[in-house]
């Protein structure tokens, strides 16, 4: 198995880092920080370049809006560095879920198991 998995990650990018971000990460990354997802944030050496190698599946919603910032240089410090101060109704970040069994879906959508009963709709029938 350990040969398979090292054969995907030269060729796939979609679930964790491939041999040649593991590798460039090596050379000349410098960690930052982690955030709670696990996810690893790094530079280079004279902050020209910031990335992210993920904790399981690339998936960008999964960054919070602090870390965005600092990968777009929206911020220099990173948030390891410099929290944020938030606001007593920020609610707090997730990723987004639309495509996955937890994507919302309203009463009556054919998604739930069990929709709900509309007392407010009466089908059409031909006479």
């Amino acid at each position: 198995m350990g040969v398979l998995n090292t054969l995907l990650r030269a060729v796939t990018w979609w679930n964790g880092q491939t041999l040649n971000t593991q590798f460039y990460t090596w050379r000349k990354g410098v960690k930052v920080g982690e955030d709670e997802q696990g996810n690893i944030f790094y530079r280079n050496r004279d902050d020209t370049k910031r990335w992210v190698i993920y904790n399981g599946e690339a998936e960008a919603s999964r960054v919070s809006p602090d870390w965005h910032g600092w990968l777009h240089y929206t911020y220099d410090a990173s948030p390891t560095d410099k929290p944020l101060p938030h606001k007593s109704w920020e609610k707090p970040h997730h990723e987004n879920l639309t495509g996955t069994a937890l994507a919302y879906a309203p009463a009556g959508s054919i998604r739930r198991s069990e929709p709900v009963e509309r007392r407010d709709y009466e089908p059409w029938t031909p006479e």
